[in-house]
């Protein structure tokens, strides 16, 4: 699977950095996966499932949220109270529509804030998702009641950090740290070091910016356009950023999604529940090549003898 990198410029002039995973004879209208990553994180946290998907046949989108990478957050200091999710579900849309061939049919996935991206594009473009999307991951994260900034004083540092110098992380992300409070039972510490690396160059302006929107998202109105796609979505029981019981309201919320709960893992998923989220990519992307198939025995019978 070759990786093309590309820049995607949205309305607001913001310059994404994007990367496409296909190989070289991959059809057009094969289906293609797009994958959001988490707060604090950048592409490269997707990347044992590309490199697990690479024979695969499908096409892989990722890229760098604003903010995060090599993306600019695309807004002045002045605006940085103006940062919402939908920023992001506005982003997505404009990524889908600028590298995914219009004749392939497209899988959604999201870890963290990333769910909150692909729900938020969800709400905001129902028809585009009718017509374009045929299933949706949604991987560790919530809806709405994140309970950030329930510390004391949390909300305000964050403000502040938001308008502060975009000087990166670095010494914060302690490996200690990022394995204690990302991480579930035994995470490969080639893993662990993956994750603080990503940490540790995300501008401490990120860390400020995005804590209101994810503090204050409510994405419920996804549900209506989800509810006639598949959804998969898939928690470790000892995820300490993005609780059980917020996977489990989601599930409740779309009845016919479904759910699946990893014991030992924490919030870290695509590093320590791969070949699940794999699996569940694969069936999803599965599902599209059956139902195409369907479509077209179901024409043949129905054509005049």
């Amino acid at each position: 699977m070759e990786q093309t990198p590309r820049t995607v410029v949205t309305p607001d002039g913001t310059m994404l950095s994007v990367h496409v995973h296909s190989a070289r004879d991959t059809p057009a209208d094969a289906p293609t996966i797009a994958l959001a990553h988490g707060w604090t994180l950048t592409h490269e946290s997707w990347r044992p499932v590309v490199d697990a998907l690479a024979d695969s046949g499908l096409r892989v989108v990722l890229w760098d949220q604003r903010g995060h990478g090599r993306s600019p957050i695309g807004l002045r200091r002045s605006q940085i109270d103006t940062l919402t999710v939908d920023h992001l579900g506005r982003d997505l849309r404009t990524v889908v529509r600028a590298v995914v061939p219009p004749e392939s049919p497209v899988v959604l996935g999201g870890h963290s804030l990333g769910g909150m991206t692909v729900m938020s594009y969800a709400a905001q473009f129902p028809d585009e998702i009718a017509a374009r999307v045929r299933g949706v991951l949604l991987v560790a994260t919530a809806s709405h009641g994140t309970e950030l900034g329930s510390r004391r004083g949390e909300a305000r540092f964050m403000r502040l950090l938001a308008k502060g110098m975009p000087l990166p992380a670095g010494p914060a992300a302690r490996y200690k740290a990022q394995r204690a409070s990302l991480f579930g039972d035994s995470p490969a510490p080639e893993h662990v070091t993956a994750v603080r690396e990503q940490v540790a160059s995300t501008r401490t302006t990120t860390f400020g910016a995005f804590h209101g929107p994810m503090a204050r998202v409510d994405v419920r109105g996804a549900f209506a356009a989800l509810g006639a796609l598949p959804v998969s979505i898939v928690v470790g029981r000892r995820d300490r950023l993005t609780p059980t019981e917020r996977s489990r309201a989601l599930w409740l919320a779309l009845p016919h999604s479904r759910w699946t709960e990893v014991p030992t893992a924490g919030h870290m998923l695509p590093y320590e529940a791969t070949d699940l989220i794999v699996r569940e990519l694969t069936g999803l992307a599965a599902g599209v090549v059956a139902g195409r198939a369907a479509g077209r025995v179901a024409a043949r019978e129905d054509a005049p003898s």
